[in-house]
């Protein structure tokens, strides 16, 4: 600890000869003998001055010296430890990427390999409750599920609709699985952990994971026997080769410890009990402890307990006198008197320490969303507080406050959860031409088009049905459908949690559609 001591602010240290500079300068300046020795014989000078009996040695020069020098100690910023920056999650965001290639149906593990993986996932779950986790599937491809959410609910229904059958691209490609969650992490304050469920991994990946350098942490669990077991199919049938017998899937020890060896992954193995799920939750919050100690913490400034001296020095400044005595007793009687005026004393008080958007980012990190919106100035965040608090025309009127690409993208957001599906193209366009690149903004563009056709097609058939005509004889165009289908992704600073609860297709179904446009787009 000692070791570790020194100042933040050193340059303020130099404050600390102003101090005895302003003793000498008063006292010499008080000095009537010194005044006059220059002018006066000094045989002379002893009786023409007459000396104060009794000098005091203790004048309010030597307070404002004090408190000039304990000051420049306060703001030179004294420290010895360390402390994670303010608004930084307290727990490590967790990605997690699930093989879903065909001989993850194996029976070797009851019930099958993938099945036994989605229930550790949601054991993790239960054991980081609170914590952020997304979730990738991939197989020849690699695909976003989920962004990061704290919504353990929504991530485990999306969870139950992962299957092989939903890939569109057959194979397995690890290292694209790992350089797509590295790049859904990029924006991520803090480091977090990456973790492979498969049952094996190619060579292509070994080099991959060798060549990271990435801040996240990578773990692998591997799910499967090394005596292995027959591959069901979505039939109920088994995966048989091309003469006919039935595939026999291992896993894949030999690329697990050539894995390990080659990278900095911890790779384990998946076992009956909740052993390596404890083990998998440690790795996490020992990995992010250690990730945030090399970069993402700083100083602890003590400086700030020097004002208890600096304010006990100054009370020697008052003198008796009954009007400062008065005032402060008129003062606490008039607080005391009316609670509203304690209040707003209160308030007036957290206004010397805190702005309004200070106080508005507290009031949102406790979940305050109501209270939050009140306190922001920003309209930026006091929409994105009005969107959390389920007031979603107020959120559209507060992101009006300003012409932005990300203001636009918002109101679209907003429009969407008040079925005002025209209202949200519009504002997903003007988004675009502020941003063109921006892809969460196409995404949720095409997804607000999808949803006006869809809702179009509905009035539509509803009139057919009315005037008579048979519904099977109407034919239906599905050309538009590329580009419209999408997850909403994580691209303002709402999450997609609340957005997806409303999409009303089957989420094995919304993911089949999204990976094969994904697929497609991704495509030379």
């Amino acid at each position: 600890m000692i070791a570790d001591f020194h100042f933040l602010r050193p340059l303020w240290l130099l404050a600390l000869f102003a101090a005895p500079l302003l003793v000498f300068l008063v006292s010499r300046r008080s000095d009537v003998r010194s005044q006059w020795q220059d002018m006066i014989a000094p045989h002379l000078l002893d009786h023409l001055l007459i000396e104060k009996g009794g000098k005091r040695r203790f004048q309010p020069v030597h307070i404002t010296a004090a408190v000039i020098a304990v000051a420049a100690i306060a703001a030179a910023g004294p420290t010895w430890q360390r402390e994670r920056p303010p608004f930084v999650e307290d727990t490590a965001p967790l990605a997690i990427a699930i093989d879903l290639n065909p001989t993850m149906n194996a029976t070797d593990i009851s019930p099958t390999r993938l099945e036994r993986a989605k229930l550790k996932v949601q054991d993790i779950l239960n054991l980081r409750k609170g914590s952020r986790t997304a979730l990738f599937a991939y197989a020849g491809s690699a695909h976003m599920v989920l962004p990061l959410s704290d919504d353990a609910s929504l991530v485990k229904t999306y969870l139950a609709a992962l299957s092989p059958q939903i890939m569109p691209v057959d194979g397995k490609n690890t290292a694209k699985a790992l350089q797509e969650v590295e790049k859904a992490l990029a924006n991520e304050t803090v480091p977090g952990t990456i973790l492979f469920m498969t049952d094996g991994v190619e060579h292509s990946a070994v080099q991959a994971f060798g060549q990271y350098q990435g801040r996240n942490a990578l773990m692998v669990l591997g799910i499967g026997t090394a005596e292995g077991g027959p591959v069901k199919t979505a039939d109920g049938g088994f995966l048989t080769d091309a003469s006919g017998g039935r595939v026999h899937a291992k896993l894949d020890v030999d690329g697990l410890k050539a894995l390990q060896s080659a990278s900095k992954a911890e790779v384990a193995t998946v076992t009956a009990d909740d052993a390596d799920v404890t083990w998998i939750v440690r790795r996490i919050q020992t990995n992010f402890a250690a990730k945030t100690a090399e970069g993402l913490t700083r100083w602890h400034d003590t400086g700030w307990w020097l004002t208890i001296p600096i304010a006990v020095i100054g009370l020697f400044w008052f003198r008796r006198g009954w009007t400062v005595r008065w005032a402060v007793y008129l003062v606490a009687a008039m607080l005391l008197a009316d609670t509203d005026r304690a209040a707003a004393a209160d308030n007036r008080f957290i206004d010397l320490w805190l702005t309004p958007d200070q106080q508005g980012r507290r009031a949102f990190e406790h979940g305050d969303f109501q209270g939050s919106a009140e306190k922001f100035a920003d309209p930026a965040w006091r929409g994105v507080a009005l969107y959390r608090a389920g007031q979603f025309q107020d959120a559209i009127d507060a992101f009006a406050e300003s012409e932005t690409a990300e203001s636009y993208y918002n109101q679209g957001n907003a429009l969407l959860h008040l079925d005002k599906t025209e209202e949200a193209i519009a504002a997903y366009q003007q988004a675009l031409k502020r941003r063109p690149d921006w892809p969460d903004a196409k995404k949720n563009l095409a997804i607000a088009q999808k949803l006006k056709a869809d809702k179009d097609k509905q009035e539509k058939d509803a009139q057919q049905e009315q005037a008579g005509i048979d519904p099977d004889e109407v034919q239906f165009d599905d050309k538009g459908k590329k580009g419209k289908e999408a997850t909403m992704q994580q691209g303002g600073p709402q999450t997609a949690d609340m957005w997806m609860r409303n999409i009303q297709v089957s989420p094995a179904e919304l993911l089949a559609r999204k990976f094969a446009i994904e697929a497609k787009e991704t495509t030379p």
